[in-house]
């Protein structure tokens, strides 16, 4: 069983989370709290995969053959009850090059593609970087919870949208969309003829009482019209590694987002990538459920801390390990509110406005941490969200 209560250091390990703090938090000293990766190991399976895979000493070529495809498909569905083929999927270095790829390829200069802000801030750089257009369907919030703006999404695509990045589980909000909401947007899609390409990273990151279901999942024809982009790289901790993988039921698309991979010159995952995923997929059950075990107890810490301020709401957290903290409360400027956390509480959060004007006023902290690392984030949050109220 692991211990995710061991604290390790990560520092000099050429971690982007930790070893830029001065850089991005004006200190060594800020804890930081921010992207999304987690400060547990990955699960032993995957450790021993690559220590036996580095001990061959031979890293030429390598093939993501039948084995490792059969190996992804039985992962989707057991967690998600969702039977896909094999020969459905597509590797990548990560979802974000595919979110690129499938860009450059189902879409052109010039068009319109809808995202629901705030929401992942790549998704923002994936449409412009192409000369695309943003079409922003804002979340809908009230008392700290989303949902979709259906009525206004219905209007996005009746004016011409024809492309859609769905965020399933959203981040940074934490929701995880109900069969009742994808239903709604799966009558959207194929009404006006959209294509949903499918972000669902997080998918095995889902909190007890909500269920993760793939869009694509839904009908026969939201299938074909659907491209869903997952990866074990949230799951198991493997984002340094670089794997993922799009499903593509439709033999045409596949064909052509195989081609403009091509064109780029990729054409296979490093050595490391397929042996860690096989290995994730294969033992890491177990592993998980403690992973979701622990985060359900930093979840609880983060709410019992916040409970007594009137200073910061937290968005209810469905999936994901990314909680969406509301300051609007603290009445700050955006660089204030960054510069209270990274100086006074000496946390090193994600900036709300990285996820699009929508997030003004928020910030995003990442609870992916052992427990004792937890701990000590809340008392520094609480401690100068003391000093704060006391100065006022």
């Amino acid at each position: 069983m692991h211990n995710f209560e061991t604290v390790h250091d990560r520092r000099k390990t050429r971690s982007v989370k930790w070893d830029n703090l001065t850089a991005l938090y004006g200190g060594e000293d800020v804890l930081p709290m921010w992207v999304a990766d987690m400060d547990f190991q990955s699960p032993r399976a995957v450790i021993d995969a690559l220590k036996n895979r580095a001990e061959h000493g031979i890293y030429g070529y390598t093939i993501t053959d039948a084995s490792i495809s059969k190996t992804v498909s039985n992962w989707v569905e057991k967690r998600h009850g969702w039977r896909i083929k094999p020969s459905w999927l597509l590797y990548s270095p990560g979802v974000v090059t595919s979110l690129h790829m499938a860009i450059q390829t189902f879409t052109e200069p010039g068009e319109q593609v809808v995202i629901q802000t705030p929401v992942y801030a790549p998704f923002y750089s994936v449409v412009t970087a192409h000369d695309r257009k943003i079409v922003e369907n804002p979340l809908l919030e009230e008392n700290g919870t989303y949902q979709m703006d259906f009525e206004h999404l219905e209007t996005c695509f009746r004016e011409g949208a024809k492309t859609m990045i769905l965020c399933n589980p959203h981040n940074p909000v934490g929701r995880v969309w109900m069969k009742e909401e994808l239903k709604r947007l799966v009558n959207l899609c194929q009404t006006y003829d959209v294509l949903l390409l499918s972000d669902e990273i997080h998918a095995d990151l889902i909190h007890e009482g909500y269920q993760h279901i793939p869009i694509a999942s839904l009908s026969e024809d939201m299938s074909k019209r659907t491209i869903t982009f997952l990866s074990p790289s949230k799951t198991f901790n493997l984002a340094g590694l670089q794997v993922s993988y799009s499903i593509v039921e439709q033999e045409d698309m596949r064909k052509q987002l195989q081609e403009t991979f091509s064109k780029q010159g990729f054409h296979m995952l490093n050595t490391m990538a397929v042996a860690a995923m096989e290995a994730a997929y294969t033992d890491g059950e177990e592993w998980l459920d403690g992973l979701l075990d622990i985060l359900a107890v930093n979840r609880k810490l983060t709410e019992e801390a916040l409970a007594d301020t009137p200073l910061i709401q937290l968005a209810p957290l469905e999936g994901t390990y990314l909680m969406w903290l509301d300051c609007r409360q603290m009445k700050l400027e955006q660089k204030e509110l960054m510069d209270f956390f990274a100086q006074k509480a000496k946390l090193g959060f994600n900036d709300g406005v990285q996820f699009g004007e929508a997030g003004t006023g928020f910030v995003r902290m990442n609870i992916a941490c052992p427990p004792e690392t937890m701990r000590d984030a809340l008392d520094r949050l609480k401690n100068s969200l003391k000093e704060f109220e006391a100065a006022k």
